[in-house]
């Protein structure tokens, strides 16, 4: 047996239980692996699930190109799909994303254009308004725009809900999640949710980000904002492919213990995982403080993707110690 393109390798990632970081628990803690996809994290999931969608509605034609604002995994996603389509790719990213990640979408092939992180979403030179003119530039060009496209939330809502429901067996009681542009946590929220009402939806975001206030407050505050470096979670808009009505609670975690729980997850886990992931299991684990899991309760905690794009951030000593993050 064969696959026709590495695409189809995408997708049934592994659940694996949490031996050491969590501490003692009644319940089970674990969590699904989002790096054994192809493009080594989640993102690869709505990169296929936005391109197959668009090129059904007939908005993207043979020989095209896909523009994208990233922060570099649903860029590697969506340059994989290119790559077995035929399409070209142009992505625009921010300065605070590592080094690595841009190195990577290159090696796929693709046009890395890099914005300044610290403006307004409005500015034109923020990521977002420069892959908008870009796509309105491009001939024959697709701008799936992941932070508004409902292919996004749909892409969990049919893969990776039903994946953990059906590998605990239905026994999924807490589901946790970084919130980027919610897909993630909207999608997986909604399908469990139909299955039990009762699961509770955790969302973890960034100290700095608005949506921990915009969920409790139902406002918008700018006064929220403000700059953080880990990467993959937090918004400084409220995207279209978020769904507050799915989640529970909202938890904030900054950006050094979220890097140094990430750093734990590899040493004593083996779990060699990207920085957003170190601040969903930091979330879940000041959840679990307040409300400790009773016994057959099960939490699953998205871990999105691979510490090889952090190698020169989180995982270098000397940037660790300049952060203030390491003595």
């Amino acid at each position: 047996m064969y696959l026709n393109s590495i695409t189809q390798a995408i997708g049934d990632t592994p659940l694996v239980k949490l031996q050491n970081v969590i501490g003692k628990t009644d319940g089970t803690v674990l969590v699904k692996v989002e790096y054994f996809n192809p493009g080594n994290s989640i993102k690869d999931r709505i990169a296929v699930k936005m391109i197959e969608d668009a090129e059904a509605k007939g908005l993207l034609k043979p020989g095209g190109t896909i523009v994208e604002g990233t922060s570099g995994n649903t860029g590697m996603g969506l340059a994989l799909v290119a790559i077995a389509k035929g399409y070209k790719c142009i992505f625009t990213t921010t300065d605070k994303q590592s080094q690595s990640k841009i190195d990577i979408l290159k090696a796929l092939g693709a046009e890395v254009i890099v914005c300044p992180t610290n403006v307004e979403p409005e500015d034109p030179r923020s990521y977002y308004s420069v892959a908008a003119r870009l796509a309105k530039e491009t001939e024959n060009c697709y701008y799936p725009n992941q932070y508004d496209n409902k292919s996004n939330l749909e892409a969990h809502y049919e893969t990776t809900g039903p994946e953990i429901w059906e590998q605990t067996g239905g026994k999924v009681t807490h589901y946790v999640a970084g919130m980027g542009t919610g897909g993630t946590i909207s999608g997986v929220g909604k399908y469990l949710k139909e299955q039990n009402p009762d699961a509770k939806v955790i969302g973890i975001d960034s100290v700095g980000s608005v949506y921990k206030k915009y969920f409790e407050t139902g406002e918008f505050d700018k006064n929220e904002i403000k700059p953080y470096m880990t990467e993959g979670i937090g918004e400084d808009i409220i995207p279209g492919t978020i769904e507050f009505e799915y989640i529970d609670e909202v938890l904030q975690v900054d950006d050094k213990e979220s890097a140094l729980e990430t750093r734990a997850l590899a040493k004593e886990e083996g779990l060699f995982v990207g920085w957003s992931c170190g601040a969903a299991v930091a979330g879940a684990k000041k959840y679990l403080e307040n409300n400790p899991l009773k016994e057959g309760e099960v939490m699953v905690i998205i871990l999105p993707d691979s510490g090889t794009r952090y190698i020169g951030k989180v995982y270098n000593d000397e940037w660790m110690k300049e952060q203030g993050f390491i003595d």
